[in-house]
Formats: C-alpha cells, structure tokens, sequence
C-alpha cells in the first residue's frame, strides 16, 4: 500500500472540472463528477499529452492530441489514438493501447488525497 498524500482542499476543483495537481512530482488529473473525486495519470500514455487540457465527460477524459478515452474510475481504456487506418496501426505497434493509472482518493477534514 500507498501513503496519502494531499493534493488539494475541498472546493478547489468544480462538479464536472478537472485539476493538474502534484503528488511527490508526480503530475495526477484530479476530476470531480457527482460530487466525488477521482485521480489518474495526468498524461495520456499514448505521446504524453496533458489529459487537463482534454475533455470531459461523465468520468471519461478524452485527450486532446489524439483522441484516446479513458474512465477516471478505474483508469480502463475506452479507445486508443484516433488516427487514420495504415497510421493508426503503425502507432499501435509503437505505443501499444493500455490503460490509465488510477488512484484512490479520500477526502478528509476538507483535504483532498490521493494515495501513490
């Protein structure tokens, strides 16, 4: 297991935003949805790009460089790269499609954490 490590208070991210935040240098997306947090790598494991800079919807984040989605709640890959067919399979042969590293969160005495 994990330590907790605070990344933000209560209040700091909207319903239906979502936050870059820093865990020991480790960059995590913080997403609130329903009133309940949730933390993921903060970068799209396909080239690297800032999921904050992505769109949301529901607990899905979709990346803003090449369209890869991916659920906030467990991390699990919805669609990878959305590139033009003979591209799109050279690139899964470079960067093979996986998920998102998830992270629990808890909220306590108004204090975001993130375990790592």
């Amino acid at each position: 297991m994990g330590k907790f490590v605070e990344v933000a208070k209560e209040g700091d991210v909207a319903d239906g935003g979502m936050k870059e935040v820093a865990a020991d240098g480790q960059k995590i997306l913080l997403a609130k949805v329903g009133g309940r947090y949730y933390a993921a790598d903060g970068r799209c494991p396909h080239m690297g790009a800032s999921l904050t800079s992505g769109k949301l919807e529901g607990t899905v984040v979709t990346c803003p460089r090449h369209g890869s989605q991916f659920d906030l709640s467990d991390g699990h890959m919805i669609r990878w790269a959305q590139l033009p067919g003979v591209v799109s399979a050279i690139g899964k042969a470079f960067k093979r499609p996986r998920a998102l590293q998830a992270f629990p969160v808890k909220v306590e005495a108004g204090k975001v954490l993130v375990e790592i």
